[in-house]
């Protein structure tokens, strides 16, 4: 599809052309108004304009010198205190993007000899992962072996240290981006580790030895791969739940199914829906975040924002990574001009990331073919920090909206005991799918001991049962709570239209006392809300403005 790869490369181009100047002279990189600069940009820099190298050739553009800038941002990044393995992985992947041999290796050249003693020292160094970061010490040790500043590569093993991790944290082998918590934080970041732990080994020296870990690495993709014919909406929307959700969210997943497709990953018989699918998250990506006038990634508006610490330059040069990337494997896949569809049928289902006897997480996906509505309801753990993008409720921006990179118990019924804050949230028991009434979908959950907002199961208290239904566009829920001792509610919150700020609880209570049958005693004074043990809510579509 040779449209599609031009098409591409011109918006690299574009996006390079505009945040060129931000590179300074000593390779650090200038922010956009009212952004901080991240100690990683320079190396997301060096990877942007490496690839960008591999799909052209080109060593200029606009006046300026390529190669002069990757040296200056490589230094920039080698010689940031404290070092971060992040930065210097892309760094070194942008590095090899010139050449694996130091000897004809134009980036290399430029170096002084100081800055390559001191990415000869960095490559070497690692710390062990339990997370995304894994992927980084991939990508250093393909650096170090691949430029010939190790004789012992360590590629391998580090490849089967991270599939060991996904086994260890996952029963049907979803990548968990271990945190605090408790555990199970399956989010875009799965992806993303995937398809840059691929993009490192298609840049290592020995060939033999990438094509011995494909078939690890495909194990894995290939269950994010299989997601996408539900998960990706008609209109193009992809990864809509989870931090860096928005841009990166159609990024990561078009470079996932890209490089299935040049890897033989998607069967022949698929190929035409994978094509459809590559189609609608291309074509949203390019009229929701690409600024039509000017040609640069535009990540915050007056009406959404993206997660805090990614700043607009890095997404610009990440962006324009990508679209060499995929300027690329385009010519390699051979991606036809015209693209059937497939039919759209209502359907729901439940995608199991995590399976035990202490918790189930997984991603029920839902949508309806005469309305269009298409929504994703993640029961996963938040990590370190709880926010509204993680909570069970239908993540569909545009329809359902909330606020990023905040907590907010949208759609999710938030009970207050004392100083324990609980949610029907981040794990459950019993999951369950099927069809119910009236052609509908139904999601069922428990837990039987309630979860406060920092993932601490807490005993003795009450357990409660979740129900979501959807018929149609019309999706409802049903909160039952049981408690197992006489309790105090001293405060109930249950948001709708996050974005309307001092309107969001639509229901509050304070001071109800719960007994085991779920009635208040006679002798409790009246509340203002009073059947404390159920809430439920009925939505039909709407439209609004999308925040993401």
């Amino acid at each position: 599809m040779n449209s599609f790869s031009e098409q591409c490369l011109d918006m690299a181009r574009s996006m390079l052309s505009h945040n060129l100047d931000a590179i300074n002279a000593d390779g650090t990189i200038t922010p956009t108004t009212g952004e901080s600069p991240r100690s990683d940009e320079p190396g997301h820099v060096a990877f942007a304009l490496g690839e960008y190298y591999r799909a052209t050739g080109e060593t200029t553009l606009k006046g300026y010198d390529l190669i002069d800038l990757a040296a200056r941002c490589i230094t920039a990044q080698a010689f940031t205190e404290p070092a971060g393995e992040n930065g210097l992985a892309y760094a070194s992947l942008g590095l090899l993007s010139y050449g694996p041999s130091k000897e004809r290796n134009p980036v290399w050249e430029r170096l002084v000899e100081e800055t390559r003693q001191k990415l000869d020292k960095l490559l070497l160094t690692r710390s062990d992962y339990d997370n995304y970061w894994q992927a980084f010490n991939i990508a250093k040790a393909v650096c170090r072996f691949s430029l010939g500043l190790s004789k012992k590569d360590e590629t391998s093993r580090l490849v089967e240290r991270l599939a060991e991790r996904i086994e260890q944290t996952s029963s049907s082998g979803f990548f968990d981006d271990v945190e605090k918590g408790i555990g199970g934080n399956f989010n875009l970041y799965g992806v993303m580790t995937l398809a840059f732990t691929r993009s490192a080994l298609q840049l290592h020296a020995n060939s033999a030895l990438r094509e011995r870990k494909l078939p690890t690495l495909r194990t894995y993709a290939e269950k994010y791969i299989k997601m996408m014919p539900d998960l990706v909406r008609p209109d193009g929307l992809g990864w809509a739940y989870g931090r860096t959700a928005g841009a990166y969210g159609q990024m990561h997943c078009i470079t996932l199914i890209l490089q299935g497709l040049r890897d033989g990953w998607i069967p022949d018989d698929q190929k035409n829906k994978y094509f459809d699918i590559l189609r609608r998250l291309f074509y949203y990506f390019f009229h929701t975040y690409l600024d039509q006038e000017h040609g640069f990634l535009d990540i915050r508006d007056d009406e959404r924002t993206a997660y805090a610490s990614h700043t607009t330059r890095m997404a610009n040069f990440d962006a324009a990574r990508y679209l060499c990337q995929w300027s690329r494997l385009a010519k390699t896949v051979h991606l036809p001009d015209n693209v059937k569809a497939d039919p759209v049928r209502t359907s729901g289902r439940f995608v199991i990331f995590d399976k035990s006897n202490r918790k189930e997480q997984g991603l029920f996906l839902y949508r309806d073919a005469e309305s269009g509505l298409q929504v994703q309801l993640p029961l996963v753990s938040s990590g370190a920090e709880c926010t509204a993008d993680n909570l069970p409720f239908p993540h569909c921006p545009g329809v359902f909206d909330w606020p990023n990179n905040v907590y907010l118990p949208v759609m999710t019924p938030e009970l207050t005991f004392g100083e324990l804050i609980t949610l029907p949230a981040f794990y459950g028991q019993k999951c369950v799918t099927g069809l119910g009434l009236k052609n509908s979908f139904y999601f069922r959950y428990e837990q039987p001991d309630l979860i406060n907002t920092k993932e601490e199961m807490v005993k003795g208290l009450g357990s409660v049962k979740v129900q979501w239904t959807f018929t149609g566009s019309k999706i409802s829920a049903e909160f039952s709570y049981t408690v197992k001792n006489q309790v105090q509610l001293d405060k109930f919150r249950f948001a709708l239209h996050p974005r309307l700020a001092s309107t969001a609880t639509v229901a509050r209570c304070s001071r109800t006392t719960f007994t085991p049958t779920g009635r208040r005693p006679r002798s409790s004074a009246p509340t203002p809300f009073t059947a404390p043990t159920t809430a439920s809510c009925t939505m039909s579509r709407c439209s609004s403005a999308s925040i993401r």
